[in-house]
Parts: structure tokens; sequence; C-alpha cells
């Protein structure tokens, strides 16, 4: 949609806005419109003085955008006016509407087959179906609005030519300037929150990647820890097996077969072992052997008694 000229809301140019987006470009200025309503005579001003000074206001804005269309020989009619009603025109076969609260104006307009609300106080142009676009001046008429038909041929813009050719979607509609700053400060906030947590944690200010870094670090070394402690066992075991077994046997027993052998054998079998070359884990896998058939021959030996 970067292609729609959408003014957004500066200071009380609403009327600059609405002008300007609806006829897609920067035609008018502060100084301009200014102008135009200086251009207003006295008997005009009196007229509008007549319903107070809030009626002094909207119709001075009405008629101000009034004598700016007609520079473009555009001319405004109100949308909920019997002559208008009567002519029961559909909303969709109109070209651009101009809706007024109070001291607020802003444009609804067709561009190439679509329309598009270019409210200035929104951050961006929002879609409007051909469905919707009934319902929506509805609901702008029941929140108080008013609603003016642009009638007359508005001038070519780039918009328009582009969307004849394509259509677009809108994903997002686009958010109040409001809500939108009001989230940008709750998101700077936030920040500064998160920012005072982490210089609170040690002045570390780790961002997730180093806390995911942080956790994988931390599991590395739990299983180092594990690692170590599965190898202080089994050192244990190869220093117990080389001790020989402390479940050491009263009588001497006669050697009747290689699995039948007294504690003191199975030692120096041990010893011999372990002086040869071998990897340490070897030498793990081999203590453990040791000592399950240190285990078995002492059962067989009580088994005997």
């Amino acid at each position: 949609m970067e292609a729609i000229f959408h003014e957004k809301q500066e200071g009380s140019l609403c009327a600059q806005h609405c002008l300007n987006n609806l006829l897609q470009g920067e035609y008018f200025s502060p100084v301009e419109l200014s102008s135009i309503a200086h251009q207003l005579d006295e008997e005009e001003r009196m007229r509008m003085a007549e319903g107070g000074v809030t009626s002094e206001d909207y119709r001075t804005f009405l008629q101000v955008i009034s004598n700016a269309l007609k520079v473009w020989g555009l001319e405004l009619i109100l949308f909920n006016s019997p002559e208008y009603q009567r002519l029961r025109i559909d909303p969709i076969n109109e070209r651009s509407f101009i809706c007024n609260y109070k001291e607020h104006w802003f444009t609804v307009r067709k561009l190439g087959k679509q329309w598009f609300n270019l409210n200035s106080l929104l951050t961006g142009p929002e879609l409007i179906s051909d469905t919707y676009l009934a319902l929506f001046l509805a609901q702008l008429q029941q929140e108080g609005y008013s609603i003016f038909v642009v009638k007359g041929d508005l001038p070519d813009c780039e918009a328009d030519q582009l969307l004849q050719m394509i259509r677009v979607q809108q994903m997002h509609r686009p958010k109040l300037i409001g809500e939108e700053l009001a989230q940008l400060k709750e998101q700077r906030v936030h920040k500064t929150d998160l920012e005072q947590v982490l210089e609170a944690n040690d002045g570390s200010g780790m961002l997730d990647e180093d806390e995911e870094d942080l956790q994988r670090a931390l599991a590395l070394s739990r299983q180092e820890i594990d690692m170590e402690d599965e190898e202080a066992d089994l050192r244990r075991a190869i220093q117990l097996s080389m001790q020989g077994s402390s479940r050491n046997i009263s009588q001497d027993i006669p050697q009747t077969s290689g699995t039948n052998l007294t504690s003191e054998e199975l030692r120096k079998r041990r010893e011999a072992y372990f002086e040869e070359a071998m990897s340490e884990e070897d030498m793990l896998q081999a203590a453990v052997t040791m000592s399950l058939e240190t285990v078995r021959n002492d059962l067989k030996t009580e088994g005997k008694k």
C-alpha cells in the first residue's frame, strides 16, 4: 500500500490531512486553508454564529473544505439527507466520502476497485471490503459522525491507476497512532525492566542465546561430573580388587580346577594381569570381570562347606 498517499495526524491539521488524503497528494497547506477561511464574507460568519460556538466551528470547517474542493470542481452532499437518500444510491457506487465528528475530519475513498479508510489518526490506510462499506458508514453515523458524499471527478493519482490493475490484501489492520505510541512505550518500559533484572543478575546482561549457551554448559558439566563419579567408583573397585577379597577364608581350600581358586591365587592373577600394558578401559572391564569371578568363587566355596 506504499503507493497510497496517507498523511498522518499532526497537531490540529485534520482538515488539511482530510483534503490531501482525498486528493492523494500535498495539495493544501495550513497557510492555504487559513487563506480560504479568511475569504468567507461577514454574512457567512454571522450565519455560522447563530448556532453557537460548536456549530460555528463545525460550519467554518465545512465551509473551508467545501470552498477548497470547489477549486477541483468537487462538491459535498450530506449522505443522510432526505434528498440524497431518495436517490437510493449504493455507497459502493460512489467514489469517496468525507466524515466528521466534532473537530475531526477524515476521508474514505475508493482507489482502483477497493475502498480505503484514510483516517489520519491511523498508522496507515485501512482496507474496507465492499460488503463492509455500508456497515462501516452506518456505524459511523451511530457514533455521531456526519458523512458527506464527494461528487465530481477526482484528480488522477498513481494509487488509483495501480489499483485498477491489481487488488491488495491486508494481513494486519492499522492501529490508531495513540495505540501504537502506547505499545511502543510499553515495549520500552518492558525492555528497561528486563535490563534492570539482567544488571541485578551480576550485571551479566545475557540475552536469550547466552542463556541457552549457559544451560548447555551446565548440562555438559553435570554429565562430566556424573562420568567422574562413575570413574571414581570403578577406580575404587580396582583398588579393592587389587587388595584381594576382603572375605578371607579361614582354612586352605585345595585347588580343584581353574574355576575353583583360592583368594591368594586370584589376587596374584589380578596383579599379573594389570601389570600388562592395556588401556584404561580394558583395566576397568578386567576389574569388573575379576570381581565377579571372586564373588562366584566365594559362593562355590561357601557351598562346599
